[in-house]
């Protein structure tokens, strides 16, 4: 008991790939018939509900005695990070399948190094430059003919091009508030950047035309259970398993073993949603989760 214990943040890491990839499947389920504007709002309004008794059971603070201009810096994290970018991986999700996109996420490892380059001063490796090439070199051949089946090309590009966005605006919204987060309760640091996502969705939806139709696709015949089940488990218990993660393993560690929810998503995607695969995929998926290994650990 005591060894598994000296392990339990590779566990809690390890489950939360599990855990994001089975949402990923009922996120795919649900955006059949709901809008991804609907869905991201639902899920991070469901999620801001549930971890309010998270920081009561936790003994932690949800506003804290902080310069208004690091709240401010979170809120804009989760309009770039919440708000925008989890819309755009719905969309793609919608357009590409859950198994495609698995490849195109591997795309957030090389953003999140090459910003973190640009604005943090951090050095490039070898070993991480070639996992870079490999992770760029998965989504090209997951985008090949043989790759994408009976997959519309122009489809395939726009899932494609939104995942890739969808990425860089994570990375994005992460890299800006790196420093505080190496001083700051990550619970706090996710409620408060749900806030902001959830400020953005709604005055979005307020300023947009197709508001009333948006909003009524939530209550899609049959779609709900995986809406809601899908907004609990990747919304909420995901995230505390990474928090948990981050806890108890090193940074590195829990990022690494995280990523391999891509693993999950594209061997789920075969099971509950029968996508195909064949040996471009596989090839594809294998040289993009190598690549993450490579820019996390090189």
């Amino acid at each position: 008991m005591e060894n598994i214990m000296h392990y339990s943040g590779e566990i809690y890491s390890l489950l939360t790939a599990v855990v994001w990839a089975f949402a990923v499947i009922l996120f795919k389920k649900s955006g059949e018939s709901v809008h991804p504007i609907a869905l991201n709002y639902f899920k991070t309004f469901l999620a801001i509900i549930l971890f309010i008794p998270t920081f009561f059971l936790f003994k932690e603070q949800i506003f804290r005695n902080v310069p208004i201009n690091e709240y401010l810096l979170l809120l804009l994290s989760g309009v770039i990070g919440i708000g925008i970018s989890d819309t755009l991986f719905f969309k793609s999700l919608n357009l590409i399948g859950a198994g495609m996109s698995a490849i195109v996420d591997c795309l957030y490892s090389p953003f999140i190094i090459g910003l973190s380059i640009i604005f943090l001063y951090e050095r490039l490796s070898i070993l991480q430059l070639i996992g870079a090439f490999m992770i760029v070199s998965a989504v090209l051949t997951g985008m090949t003919r043989k790759s994408r089946g009976k997959l519309n090309k122009k489809k395939l590009f726009y899932g494609a091009a939104f995942g890739a966005m969808a990425m860089a605006l994570m990375a994005v919204s992460i890299v800006m508030i790196k420093p505080l987060l190496n001083r700051s309760p990550l619970l706090w640091v996710t409620e408060i950047r749900l806030i902001g996502g959830i400020i953005f969705l709604s005055i979005f939806l307020i300023l947009h035309p197709s508001r009333k139709m948006i909003i009524t696709s939530i209550h899609a015949p049959m779609k709900w259970v995986y809406t809601i089940s899908g907004s609990f488990f990747g919304a909420y218990l995901a995230m505390l398993l990474w928090l948990a993660g981050m806890k108890y393993t090193m940074a590195s560690t829990a990022a690494a073993l995280s990523q391999t929810s891509n693993i999950f998503v594209f061997i789920f995607a075969a099971i509950f949603l029968k996508e195909k695969i064949n040996l471009q995929r596989v090839i594809a998926i294998l040289l993009g989760v190598s690549g993450v290994f490579l820019v996390s650990f090189g």
